[in-house]
């Protein structure tokens, strides 16, 4: 497997293609008001890192560092296409992401998903993190789960 994984722009035609997967995927199994999608061009600002991995030069997974005051880092846009799951792609850019928050000082790590995505649930309680309460400005939803880890 040749698979590499590296921050880079998310304002690439092949990145835009999917995320606009991703966002599909979420809308099939949650409803649109209880899904926080950042676009591309939020994914693409300045507190942002995004994570692409690609499969020889196939852009087939995502992930994103959104930081927050407080030494606060959120994990976003976590995304594999399905003809590259079961090959552990979440986990190593949840590792990647974990990395960077640590070389920039960050305490915690934070992430919202949803209530029908046990996938990624594996995936974060595999990389240490626990279920907590609502994080950061998310509404207490039957919809949403949250977690967190201390990088402290």
């Amino acid at each position: 497997m040749a698979v590499e994984i590296a921050i880079e722009t998310p304002l690439q035609d092949d990145v835009r293609g999917l995320v606009e997967e991703l966002n599909a995927t979420l809308l099939e199994l949650t409803p649109p008001e209880h899904c926080y999608h950042l676009t591309v061009e939020q994914m693409a600002g300045e507190d942002t890192s995004v994570f692409i991995a690609r499969d020889n030069g196939l852009a087939i997974g995502c992930g994103a560092l959104k930081r927050h005051d407080g030494s606060v880092g959120e994990v976003k846009r976590m995304y594999t296409r399905p003809s590259h799951r079961g090959q552990k792609i979440g986990a190593k850019i949840v590792e990647r992401v974990e990395a960077l928050a640590r070389s920039e000082g960050l305490k915690r790590l934070v992430l919202e998903t949803g209530d029908r995505h046990a996938a990624a649930w594996t995936v974060y309680e595999r990389a240490g993190f626990s279920r907590c309460g609502p994080v950061l400005d998310y509404p207490d939803s039957e919809w949403s789960v949250f977690y967190e880890k201390s990088l402290a």
